[in-house]
């Protein structure tokens, strides 16, 4: 008696189970529910594909907004690096030029070059040029030779550093410009010319994105 009933209870759960079967599985369901099921699986994954592919292309155009303004902020920088090592190779010439002139008539050879340049000496600015040079003499090259020297390491120190991004190069280009800023803004009071006047707002501009750097990296 137990038998036969453990094996109607075996018969039962074999037959739900096949019905179950039967209700899910596309090719049993018949020809229409295999279509249905066959058009969602389709509908499905070109959703999904889509999404994905939209995901993958959304993720490529989009940068971040931190990555821009650090890749234009570094680009920025290399202008400055550059600036100094320019800076730095005009001063280190006059120094060498300097040391050439002494014990030398300084007028007559800067003369003898504008002629060879073919530069008018009567033009005013070089009659300046020239009248003042008259009273430099080896004493007075010596010391522009030596800090002319001096700024030219410093400004060639601050474009090394500045070109790999180094903080304490940030830091002493922040120090020294501003520091010679108060004489800068002085002699453009004394005597303004539009040279000076571009070295002041070039230095300031420089010092200030400096600043703001240092502090957007501490931030």
């Amino acid at each position: 008696m137990i038998a036969v009933v453990a094996a109607s209870d075996v018969r039962r759960k074999d037959r739900r189970v096949g019905m179950n079967r039967f209700r899910f599985h596309p090719t049993l369901a018949g020809n229409h529910g295999g279509k249905r099921y066959q058009a969602e699986c389709f509908a499905a994954k070109k959703r999904n594909r889509f999404q994905s592919s939209s995901g993958r292309r959304h993720d490529r155009d989009v940068v971040p907004a931190k990555t821009r303004s650090y890749s234009h902020s570094d680009g920025t920088l290399l202008v400055i690096a550059v600036f100094k090592f320019v800076k730095g190779a005009l001063l280190l010439t006059l120094a060498f030029g300097a040391l050439s002139l002494l014990h030398k008539d300084v007028a007559s050879e800067v003369e003898h070059w504008l002629d060879q340049l073919r530069i008018d000496p009567d033009n005013e600015f070089i009659g300046t040029l020239l009248s003042k040079l008259q009273l430099v003499h080896t004493k007075e090259l010596k010391e522009m030779s030596t800090l002319g020297a001096g700024y030219a390491v410093l400004f060639l120190v601050e474009g090394t550093g500045l070109l790999f991004r180094k903080r304490w190069a940030e830091w002493l280009t922040i120090v020294a410009t501003g520091s010679l800023m108060p004489l800068e803004v002085y002699e453009l009071i004394k005597e303004f010319t539009v040279v000076r006047l571009l070295v002041v707002l070039v230095n300031a501009a420089v010092v200030l994105f400096l600043i703001y750097r240092v502090r957007q990296k501490e931030n």
